[in-house]
């Protein structure tokens, strides 16, 4: 008879977000009673660019073209990668986060973001790699070997939810950019529009969003490059055509509408670190113990449920991830 160990992580079907509730988080949190985090907040999922209201979308045509990858999706579902809640509707998800090149408001991405045109859309590699190169999003979406996993993601305002997502292991986009064996980082950065985001002129402010891992951590099977979501594409607010899934650390991590992969030896200084390494720092792994120096991280509410749940070490991924940890000493490794 074969017995199966549940892991650690693994969420109960019955538990992921309804999709009805994901567009509306906003509202979803005020109706719990709690209050936006004000002044600086981290980009815990990060969203689109602002525009005046009423002004016609730049670019309207090449935003609204349909997405080639369309016919892709859905894709088969990783069961090595579920969780113990029900998944959060598409609504909140899609609804609910941030963005900040579309303005700092929750909703803000969900209805500025289908002003950035996704297509054409070029990757490009550089740095430590055998040799630089740039390659259309579709063509790399179609090399890579895609399906869904159920995934946690824990902001570090002390939300969280449980999303679909679509697309495929960092790894194979590690193997694709061939980086040479002096690279111990990869930073990731995503587009700059400043006449699709008029917040990117703001010149204090250090575009375009910036983003970084070790190698070992971006080679590590829970790492997740994501390009769709509940059986589709990925919607704009929520990253497309391109973001990241690092379920463990805070939702400021995975970063969205990613155009660049440059691999060094250089540990860099990301977004949030430019804005306020005090508070944020490079690895930003989930403990509960650790709080934020303005607020707790013992607990989280999670996007649909109307309560506050306790927060798990590396968001329960510590099984897959605590290791990449061990070896490093006096470093920040939790905010």
């Amino acid at each position: 008879m074969l017995v199966r160990v549940k892991p650690s992580w693994e969420i109960p079907e019955r538990e992921i977000t309804p999709e009805r509730l994901v567009f509306n988080r906003r509202n979803v949190l005020k109706g719990a009673g709690l209050m936006t985090i004000a002044g600086v907040a981290a980009a815990c999922d990060r969203g689109s660019p602002t525009q005046t209201a009423g002004t016609p979308a730049p670019e309207a045509g090449l935003a609204d073209a349909p997405d080639p990858t369309a016919s892709l999706y859905p894709v088969p579902r990783n069961a090595s990668y579920t969780v113990d809640r029900e998944t959060t509707a598409e609504e909140i998800v899609a609804g609910y986060n941030n963005y900040y090149e579309f303005g700092v408001d929750k909703d803000d991405p969900a209805r500025e973001a289908h002003k950035l045109p996704i297509r054409p859309w070029a990757v490009s590699f550089e740095g430590m790699v055998e040799k630089p190169f740039t390659a259309d999003i579709d063509t790399l979406i179609k090399a890579m070997p895609l399906e869904e996993r159920v995934y946690r993601h824990r902001c570090v305002e002390t939300w969280s939810f449980i999303a679909p997502w679509a697309g495929f292991p960092m790894k194979a986009l590690i193997d694709y950019a061939k980086p040479t064996s002096a690279a111990k980082y990869v930073v990731m950065k995503s587009w700059m529009k400043p006449e699709i985001a008029p917040d990117q002129a703001q010149f204090w402010v250090p575009w375009p969003y910036t983003e970084g891992l070790s190698i070992e951590e971006a080679t590590n099977d829970v790492t997740f490059m994501v390009t769709g979501a509940y059986g589709k594409p990925l919607s704009k607010q929520n990253g497309a055509p391109l973001r990241l899934a690092t379920p463990w650390k805070y939702g400021f991590k995975s970063t969205k509408g990613i155009q660049k992969f440059i691999f060094t030896n250089e540990r860099p200084t990301t977004y949030w670190m430019a804005l306020g390494a005090r508070e944020y720092g490079f690895w930003a792994n989930v403990n509960p113990q650790v709080p934020h120096p303005r607020w707790s991280q013992a607990s989280e509410e999670v996007l649909g449920l109307g309560r506050r749940v306790p927060t798990l070490l590396y968001n329960g991924y510590g099984e897959q991830v605590a290791s990449l940890y061990s070896g490093l000493v006096n470093e920040r490794l939790f905010m």
